[in-house]
């Protein structure tokens, strides 16, 4: 990975997606986004924002997600999306909206870093157009999760590594070791 041209995107950890399937994401995504932003590498989050008449409703019967609280972000992660590179809204599963699509291009960032929810749908498509349009995607299996539940988690992990190639699933740990260099706190004399 190169680290210096790395963003951390959290996609769509929000009061609507967060139950008991999901919620032990959030600690271990607040912690990541504390250390990362430590180590001066950029965040970005995304916020899913359904609406009327969306292909959510018309093919699934699905209306959730259309005003606050549920399409907040949590608030365990609230302060720290406030001061995140930008919260991108989005209306469909990807990141890569016209909007982050400029603004990936103006950052010049190269690899992008995904963790949230869900696995099987979001940070899935999202990793796969990443993949597809030339960056080099990274997926946090441990920072990620299903609101539908692990069996769902886990189908979504397999399919990304059919899709974007198994070397780019990693833990946290995996991540963190990479960024360890630049959390070191330097020795006075």
């Amino acid at each position: 990975m190169d680290i210096d041209s790395a963003a951390l995107i959290v996609v769509d950890v929000q009061n609507g997606f967060t139950n008991h399937n999901s919620r032990h994401v959030v600690p271990v995504i607040s912690s990541l986004v504390s250390r990362w932003s430590t180590a001066s590498r950029p965040v970005v989050f995304t916020r899913y924002r359904n609406y009327p008449e969306s292909s959510f409703e018309r093919f699934f019967g699905w209306s959730r997600l259309q005003s606050p609280p549920e399409t907040d972000i949590v608030p365990e992660l609230a302060d720290q999306a406030a001061s995140a590179c930008a919260v991108l809204d989005k209306v469909g599963y990807t990141l890569f909206t016209d909007e982050a699509v400029a603004l990936l291009g103006d950052a010049g960032w190269t690899d992008l870093v995904f963790c949230g929810i869900a696995t099987e749908s979001c940070v899935l498509k999202s990793a796969v157009d990443a993949f597809e349009r030339g960056y080099t995607p990274w997926v946090l299996t441990d920072a990620s999760a299903s609101d539908a539940g692990p069996t769902v988690h886990d189908a979504g992990l397999t399919v990304a590594r059919r899709l974007i190639g198994p070397r780019q699933l990693i833990t946290t740990e995996d991540l963190l070791a990479q960024l360890a260099p630049r959390l070191e706190v330097p020795v006075l004399e």
